[in-house]
């Protein structure tokens, strides 16, 4: 029987930033018009925390019951250590999926935007799918696509228009900027995993590429946001801020091109999801003030 800390280890609190990021910076574009609403960018930050966390769960499941997290180097995984029954874990996956579905038929609700209905469906069935099912795309080298798209592009942007009822050009350059973000995540974490990937046959985008490549593109992921975020600076100067970030990734930057692996990439991880959320808190103050 896993104990309570192991679930929350479980969980991957690491990768939270990934959920909160895109709603400060949605949410800030919002603000930028004058159009910031409390209850509505609640609302979103549950429903993204309770997809990343079930998408995390639903990975340790499905990785767990198809041998790939035998050889594991990183954070404890449920399911692959037998530290929990796989059913326990997918229990827990869909409970989470279904803590952000209620949140988000709330926000449907309250905004009127019914159709969003279906994006939430998508969203679920997305990060189920990443990882399950006979066909998981996130073996196939397809997963920062599908990062991109719904904790960069859908979060952001549906984060900014359930609150402004419209879509702004800042708030589209900071989907993009976190989408490439969250996707930063995901290739170091890939990255620190590709000899055991490729045992398994698990066919990451970081596998794909080789290392060398993989590793460069880490860092057009963690650059170009800041050019993105001094981009919305046209919208509101105060964006410029954004540059802070400056020193923080040139650190992460320079262990990766140099080659760290294995438990050396297990800090880069974490530094790349707080500087995820540092993005996400600059830019969205730069752009609401």
């Amino acid at each position: 029987m896993a104990t309570s800390s192991e679930w929350v280890a479980g969980a991957r609190p690491r990768t939270l930033p990934a959920a909160a990021t895109p709603v400060m910076v949605g949410s800030g574009a919002a603000a930028q018009i004058d159009a910031f609403h409390l209850g509505a960018a609640l609302l979103a930050l549950v429903v993204a925390v309770a997809l990343q966390v079930g998408v995390n769960y639903a990975n340790d499941y499905s990785d767990g019951v198809r041998g790939t997290d035998a050889d594991r180097v990183g954070p404890l995984r449920l399911t692959g250590s037998g530290a929990a029954q796989a059913s326990q874990v997918k229990t827990a996956a869909f409970a989470a999926f279904g803590v952000g579905a209620l949140a988000g038929l709330a926000l449907v609700v309250i905004t009127g935007h019914w159709w969003l209905i279906a994006v939430g469906v998508l969203s679920i069935a997305a990060a189920w799918y990443y990882t399950g099912g006979k066909n998981p795309y996130g073996y196939r080298g397809l997963g920062e696509v599908g990062v991109f798209v719904f904790f960069g592009l859908v979060a952001v942007l549906g984060t900014t228009y359930t609150q402004a009822d419209q879509i702004t050009v800042p708030a589209v350059l900071g989907a993009v900027a976190v989408g490439l973000l969250a996707c930063a995540i995901l290739m170091v974490n890939n990255i620190r995993d590709v000899p055991t990937d490729m045992l398994v046959g698990k066919r990451t985008l970081a596998v794909r590429l080789g290392e060398f490549r993989a590793r460069r593109v880490y860092v057009l992921m963690i650059w170009l946001p800041l050019l993105l975020g001094l981009l919305c600076a046209f919208a509101n100067g105060w964006a410029v801020i954004v540059l802070l970030l400056a020193f923080p990734a040139v650190l992460l930057t320079l262990p990766v091109i140099a080659g760290a692996r294995g438990l050396l990439l297990v800090p880069v991880l974490a530094g790349t999801g707080m500087y995820e959320l540092g993005f996400g808190l600059l830019l969205g103050i730069g752009l609401a003030i």
